[in-house]
C-alpha cells in the first residue's frame, strides 16, 4: 500500500501573523508605559524644588540683624561721644571717617520715633526771621538745616563726606569773631566739655545775636539726674547772653532763646552743670 499522503490533499498553509483589534491597543501603551516607568532611567528628571517659606523671610532677617548691629554701634558711639571732651571726638571720627556714617544713621533711626524734630522747629523760627541772618550751625550733622533756608549757613561738625560742612572741633572753629548772627545747637551739647562750645559760640555772635539751644528734655530733669534747667541758663547768661525765651512744650526736647548783649562780657570762672549722657535704649 503506498504509504505517502494521497496527492489530493491539500497542503497546509502556513499561518498569518495574528494582528491586534485596535480596542487592545491603549491597553498595551498603557502597559509599556508601567514598564518603562517602573524600570530606572539612566538620565532621572531633576525635581524643582520649591523655596520653603522661610527662604522667602530671609532678606527681612538680614535686614534685621544689620539694623541690629548699625543700632548697637550707634550706641556705642553716642556713649562715648556724651562721656568724652571734644578733642577726643574729633580725633576718634578723623581716625576713622566711616563712623561719622554709623553714627549718623543710628542717629536718623532714632529721629524716626519723635513725634517732632527739633531742627525742624529751628527751620521755623529762621524762616520767620530776616534770611539775611548768617548761621553758625554747630553740630550740623547731614546739614539738614542748610537745606532748608535760604539764610547763609556755616555748617560744623567733626568730620563730613559733604564738603561744604566744615570738619573740626566745635571748640575750635575757623570762623571770625563777631561774625554770625545765630549760633545753633540742635541735639549737639555733647561731651564733657559742652561749655567750651558755648564759649566759641559766645566768641562769633555778634553783639546781639541770638543763641539757639535744642537739647533731650531728660537732660534737664532734675528729678531724674538731670541738670536743672535754672543753673544752666544762669551760667550762660554770665557769658554775656541774657535768656528771651524757653520752651518746655515739648515732651522730648526743649528749646532755649538767648540773645548776645550789646557790650563785651569778661568771661570769669563759671560753674557749669553736668548735663547726663542721652544714652538710647535697646529697641
Amino acid at each position: 500500500m503506498d504509504a505517502r499522503p494521497h496527492a489530493s490533499r491539500k497542503k497546509r498553509k502556513g499561518r498569518r501573523p495574528q494582528t491586534r483589534k485596535s480596542s487592545e491597543l491603549p491597553t498595551l501603551k498603557a502597559q509599556r508605559g508601567k514598564a518603562e516607568s517602573s524600570s530606572p532611567s539612566p538620565h532621572p528628571k531633576r525635581r524643582k524644588v520649591e523655596p520653603s517659606s522661610n527662604s522667602k523671610s530671609q532678606p527681612g532677617f538680614l535686614e534685621k540683624m544689620r539694623m541690629r548691629l548699625s543700632g548697637g554701634h550707634f550706641r556705642m558711639l553716642n556713649e562715648k561721644l556724651y562721656t568724652c571732651n571734644g578733642t577726643e571726638a574729633f580725633n576718634l571720627f578723623k581716625d576713622d571717617p566711616q563712623l561719622f556714617n554709623v553714627y549718623h544713621a543710628g542717629y536718623q533711626e532714632q529721629m524716626l520715633h519723635w513725634p517732632q524734630q527739633p531742627v525742624n522747629t529751628i527751620i521755623k523760627w529762621l524762616k520767620s526771621h530776616s534770611s539775611s541772618l548768617t548761621v553758625a550751625d554747630f553740630g550740623c550733622g547731614n546739614a539738614t538745616l542748610a537745606r532748608n533756608v535760604k539764610n547763609k549757613v556755616f555748617s560744623i561738625d567733626l568730620v563730613s563726606n559733604d564738603p561744604s560742612v566744615i570738619a573740626c572741633d566745635m571748640a575750635h572753629t575757623p570762623l571770625e569773631s563777631t561774625s554770625i548772627d545765630v549760633a545753633v545747637f540742635c541735639l549737639s551739647l555733647m561731651g564733657t566739655n559742652y561749655h567750651n562750645y558755648l564759649l566759641e559760640a559766645k566768641r562769633v555772635l555778634k553783639p546781639s545775636g541770638w543763641l539757639l539751644i535744642a537739647e533731650v528734655r531728660s537732660r534737664f530733669d532734675p528729678n531724674n539726674g538731670g541738670a536743672n534747667p535754672d543753673e544752666f541758663c544762669e551760667a550762660i547768661e554770665q557769658l554775656g547772653l541774657s535768656l528771651l525765651s524757653k520752651d518746655f512744650s515739648n515732651k522730648m526736647f526743649v528749646m532755649f532763646y538767648f540773645k548776645k548783649t550789646e557790650k563785651s562780657t569778661k568771661v570769669k570762672s563759671i560753674e557749669w552743670p553736668e548735663l547726663k549722657p542721652c544714652i538710647y535704649k535697646k529697641r
